[in-house]
């Protein structure tokens, strides 16, 4: 009897060690492709959390909208069924922070020096703290690239954009952004874009190149056109709940690996989109144009007018930070 109740303690203490040791699980989930610059990004993040933690965190990536759509991962997040996202920014404006959508104006940031002086200073800290009465701390800022215009029909001047239903992000931003260029904004899932544009359900969309290839959307978009009017980035966010309960040395590795995978994924984001592109231009499926400085610059002054019409909705004081930030003039166009 000695030896059976013996027996019995030892699977006990075996079994409450082996608990013990589990280690500490990270559902990390994102609607875009593996192969992407978010996408890898992830998969950086989740290699350089087990590292550095010796294996005491484990980070799961969910890509390609597997676990949740874009309409549903927000809430997954606050309930806890997911402790990782990096959404876009502009998904962040339905849970009341539309000073976010500042990242959704057409031609505020010329390039990335411009926008990294804003979300790698005061400015960019200062959004990622507001987002913490909600349950939700902001860890980065991560770049996919500036979006170009695709559509079934060449898009070089205003007048080609009038009635094409363009796919959009939920945004009060680019929906005024679009009725500018007299496109009708079409707010859809990032997974439903290329089975829309497909069916003709869209005529047209906005998207970084890696999301243009990684998507297929050669396959279905005859034109694209080199606009670079707008970012497109992420916020890496977690579960304030989650990440307040970590030991305090494990949330100081997982910061630093968080600020490795941002240097990494802002590093390889331009190198992405430029692969991305050179790969549509060889499936000879879509064609792509360079519009000219006029061509541009006219789009631009259009498009700018979003700016004093989303000011009392952003807020007129961020957006004149950020033209300080900046040295942006909207005056001079």
């Amino acid at each position: 009897m000695k030896t059976f109740f013996s027996l019995i303690a030892a699977l006990v203490v075996g079994c409450s060690s082996a608990l013990a040791e589990q280690p500490i699980l990270i559902r990390f989930s994102h609607v875009v492709a593996p192969d992407t610059p978010k996408g890898k990004a992830a998969e950086f993040f989740a290699k350089r959390a087990a590292e550095l933690t010796r294996g005491a965190v484990k980070v799961e990536v969910y890509p390609n909208s597997t676990l949740y759509k874009d309409k549903e991962e927000m809430e997954a997040l606050q309930l806890g069924a997911v402790q990782m996202l990096a959404p876009s920014l502009a998904k962040l404006a339905p849970l009341g922070f539309k000073e976010f959508e500042l990242f959704d104006l057409p031609y505020i940031f010329d390039n990335m020096e411009m926008l990294h002086r804003v979300t790698d200073g005061e400015i960019g800290a200062s959004l990622l703290a507001r987002l913490e009465p909600k349950g939700i701390k902001g860890l980065a800022f991560w770049d996919n690239g500036f979006k170009s215009f695709s559509a079934n029909r060449p898009l070089r001047k205003p007048a080609d954009f009038k009635g094409l239903k363009i796919r959009i992000q939920p945004s009060k931003v680019l929906e005024s952004q679009m009725r500018a260029l007299g496109a009708v904004p079409m707010n859809m899932a990032f997974s439903d874009i290329y089975q829309a544009a497909r069916t003709g359900i869209i005529d047209g969309a906005e998207n970084p190149h890696s999301n243009f290839y990684t998507q297929k959307m050669y396959e279905v978009q005859k034109n694209i056109t080199l606009t670079a009017h707008g970012y497109l980035g992420y916020a890496v966010i977690t579960n304030r709940r989650f990440w307040d309960s970590l030991p305090s040395g494990t949330r100081h590795l997982l910061g630093q690996a968080i600020r490795e995978a941002t240097t990494y994924a802002n590093r390889i984001a331009q190198e992405e989109n430029d692969t991305a592109l050179k790969k549509i231009i060889e499936t000879g499926k879509t064609r792509v144009y360079t519009p000219t400085a006029a061509e541009r610059a006219e789009l631009k002054k259009l498009m700018l007018k979003t700016h004093a019409e989303m000011a009392p909705r952003i807020g007129k004081d961020i957006i004149d930070a950020i033209y300080k930030e900046t040295g942006f003039d909207p005056a001079r166009m």
